[in-house]
């Protein structure tokens, strides 16, 4: 790009991200005003009547200062049970923090290359049946600074709705401190291990599905691309697969998590991180990086809401802290494996990321069912890094059915990223269908499908809410289109990033690193582990601290001698309000600190992009390029085959002549089809489910592009009298079975019933010569 060029460019750059961040600092500005008035309007000084201000007198001024300083003993205690637990936690070794008693499988600290990680089966509780003929589960935790455990830490939670579904569920759990050389690749083979072990102990049952969350979701991810055979359906919750992607557009919000490796130079400061830890990278950082994206929360929010409710919220505050407060340690090799592929490289969709024999992970060749759940209230995996992988890997809708491959995605309007994990009332209800739904998810036809619960009206016996549940079929270019509104342009500077990484991180090597090691040892770095303020901030209010013994037998006194306030009592409400205001200036510091943020990236590396990568990068596939749908080559390739095949073909070719279009597939229809499998086995050909999809895929494409030639060449694919009857025989059936008669078929799938029966009438040798 010549000077002049980019200048124009420079200058579209400037006034572009100038307009957005001009609207998003006046969104901000206005968001404070309306809370910071809505706050001073819950409680007016001047008010008059009950409860009013001006009412309150000495005494009720006394009985709130005798409430107030009680809730601060409460409060402090719990912070210093919170410290105890911590050191307590740290001596034992960071356990896991499941909720479920577990017994130990398989120990990867033994393997031949030894890792961290382990594999656990849970213990169903008392009452609760587990059959072992029933699909396993195996959930993989996030590695992402904290220890293992949230996919059940709690009853209502991916571990609580399997083990009550009464399917066998497994763990894998990851210790404190990594095994010395071990890789992300090493983990992978072991996780591999693992799945094997829990195939061979249910030999009768479905393969097992696999259960990512987070981080867990490149595991799974990795697992299924490198041993397809082993795996079942994949669910991957709240997962960054495609790191660059994000919302930048005005009123959709940012995700600043995004741009951080790109201010911060790249990968070399984990690089740098890790040198001070002795090659040991210190979780705490992580965790870190997720309290600044929320400093009301961090700060303000959380205390404020133990300090309120001081009688009542120490138990969850202790339960979430308990988990969050343990932070774990990685490899140099892993961290810096993680931040140049995965976060700062986002390679993984490319074929880029080699497997331990050196063979790319290619993500097309899952032959499971794959469900994504994502959040539009995620703002550290956002629905563009859940979803845009598969645009990244998929030139179309018709390679998704072509390659057999059904993928399923899940929206959820609001929840925050660990609600998708932690939320009791997303267990019950997202999480509670989809293991519903793998029941029955691999007799869907291939392709790319949105899931939808609703609620029933209803309850059941017991009182609990019913679901129904539907899929709606997609094409994989609306879908594109809507996730990404400007067609991803606003990922390109993302590879100057990448670039300026590249070269930081040999410059870091060559200049720093060896002075970094030398300076460093183990001392050194359980110093600097044990004073990180995550830390400090636990320990130094715990019985350790000498100044704290003070506060058990305080709090304790209070307990027994509680005079509260009613939450309606108007100092209650005006402190309330006060602590609102400062909630309402922390979010206004955030939105403004994200807004300048992301403007100073864009005015950095897209100037950057394009001075020194406009003129050679290539195209990135964005949204999957419109062309004309039979001119591509998966198309091109099954009109090719359209007389090719026999009695599979030709049953899946039917099955699509007969299919309703445009219409959701609910559940019901789902379990419908699970019993014609069972009643009319004998009819149906015994094919492992992701070839019987590849098939199904191909048919479906022959019908829908040439529905006149693929009635026309069905009989080709039926030289035999003998199958011939039987498909006959199977639709002889069908039509008079009374499950299906209870949905009635419409005038248009009559007429074609009709049609398929003339066309299998008359001699194969005829119809074969008509056919040519």
């Amino acid at each position: 790009m010549d000077a002049g060029k980019q200048l124009v460019h420079a200058q579209e750059v400037g006034i572009k991200t100038g307009l957005v961040l001009q609207k998003r600092l006046k969104n901000a500005q206005e968001a404070l005003g309306r809370r910071m008035q809505a706050a001073a309007g819950d409680v007016e000084i001047g008010e008059t009547g009950p409860g009013a201000l001006s009412d309150v007198d000495s005494y009720n001024g006394f009985a709130y200062a005798l409430d107030a300083a009680q809730r601060a003993i409460l409060f402090w205690d719990t912070l210093r049970q919170r410290g105890n637990r911590f050191v307590e936690h740290a001596a034992e070794g960071l356990k896991p923090v499941l909720h479920f008693e577990y017994e130990f499988v398989l120990d990867g600290r033994q393997f031949e290359r030894p890792v961290n990680y382990a594999l656990l089966r849970i213990t169903p509780p008392a009452g609760v049946t587990v059959d072992n003929a029933r699909r396993p589960y195996v959930i993989i935790d996030p590695r992402a600074g904290h220890g293992p455990g949230i996919g059940g830490f709690k009853d209502d939670s991916q571990v609580g709705v399997a083990l009550r579904a009464g399917h066998p569920v497994y763990f894998v759990i990851f210790f404190r401190d990594p095994e010395p050389g071990q890789t992300l690749l090493d983990v992978c083979e072991a996780e591999q291990r693992f799945v094997r072990k829990v195939r061979a102990l249910h030999p009768d049952s479905p393969k097992p599905a696999i259960v990512g969350n987070c981080q867990g979701g490149w595991a799974a991810i990795m697992l299924a691309a490198s041993s397809p055979d082993d795996t079942g359906p994949i669910v991957i919750n709240g997962a960054p697969m495609s790191y660059w992607s994000g919302a930048w557009s005005e009123g959709e919000g940012d995700n600043p998590m995004r741009y951080a490796g790109g201010l911060l130079g790249g990968t070399w400061l984990a690089s740098f991180t890790a040198d001070l830890g002795n090659g040991k990278f210190d979780g705490a950082h992580l965790v870190q990086n997720f309290e600044n994206l929320n400093p009301a929360n961090s700060l303000w929010d959380k205390y404020y809401n133990l300090y309120n409710k001081a009688d009542t919220e120490p138990p969850r505050f202790l339960e979430f802290e308990h988990w969050w407060g343990g932070y774990y340690l990685m490899n140099r090799e892993e961290i810096e494996w993680i931040t140049r592929n995965l976060f700062v490289g986002n390679k993984l969709w490319s074929g880029d990321v080699k497997d331990a024999g050196g063979k790319g992970f290619d993500l097309r060749e899952i032959k499971s069912p794959i469900v994504l759940f994502a959040s539009m209230g995620d703002n550290i995996t956002p629905p563009q890094q859940a979803f845009n992988w598969v645009v990244d890997q998929y030139a179309s809708t018709e390679e998704i059915k072509a390659r057999g491959q059904v993928i399923v995605g899940m929206m959820h309007e609001s929840i925050g990223h660990l609600g998708i994990f932690v939320s009791g009332k997303v267990a019950k209800k997202e999480h509670a269908q989809i293991v519903s739904v793998l029941k029955t998810i691999e007799l869907l036809p291939p392709g790319l499908y949105g899931m939808v619960i609703t609620e029933r009206r209803e309850k059941d016996e017991h009182g609990q809410k019913q679901y129904d549940v539907a899929f709606h079929e997609y094409r994989l270019e609306d879908i594109a289109a809507r996730l990404n509104r400007f067609q991803r342009v606003d990922e390109r500077p993302f590879e100057a990033v990448a670039a300026l990484s590249d070269f930081n991180q040999r410059a870091y090597e060559l200049f720093a690193q060896p002075f970094v090691q030398a300076m460093s040892n183990d001392m050194s770095a359980r110093m600097l582990r044990a004073f990180h303020p995550l830390r400090v901030q636990n320990w130094a209010l715990s019985d350790m601290n000498p100044w704290m013994a003070w506060l058990g037998p305080a709090a304790d006194a209070v307990r027994a001698n509680r005079q509260a306030l009613a939450a309606d009592n108007p100092l209650r409400q005006q402190e309330q309000a006060g602590a609102e205001m400062v909630s309402a200036m922390l979010d206004s510091y955030r939105a403004v600190r994200d807004a300048m943020t992301e403007a100073s990236f864009f005015n950095i590396y897209a100037n950057m992009f394009s001075q020194f990568l406009g003129d050679k990068a290539e195209t990135r596939p964005g949204v999957p390029v419109i062309t004309e749908p039979r001119e591509l080559p998966e198309v091109k390739q099954a009109l090719a085959a359209i007389s090719e095949g026999g009695y599979v073909e030709a049953l899946a070719r039917v099955a699509f002549l007969l299919t309703h279009s445009g219409e959701p597939l609910p559940l019901s229809r789902l379990e419908l089809r699970k019993e014609l499998v069972t009643d009319y086995a004998e009819y149906l050909p015994a094919l492992a489910p992701d070839a019987w999809r590849r098939i199904r895929g191909v048919q479906e494409i022959i019908v829908q592009y040439a529905p006149d030639q693929a009635l026309k060449t069905l009989p080709a694919l039926l030289n035999d009298p003998a199958e011939r009857e039987r498909l006959l025989t199977l639709l002889d059936k069908l039509s008079t079975d009374e499950h299906v008669l209870g949905s009635q078929p419409t005038p248009d799938q009559a007429a074609m019933l009709a049609r398929i029966r003339a066309a299998l009438a008359g001699k194969p040798e005829r119809i074969r010569r008509a056919a040519g």
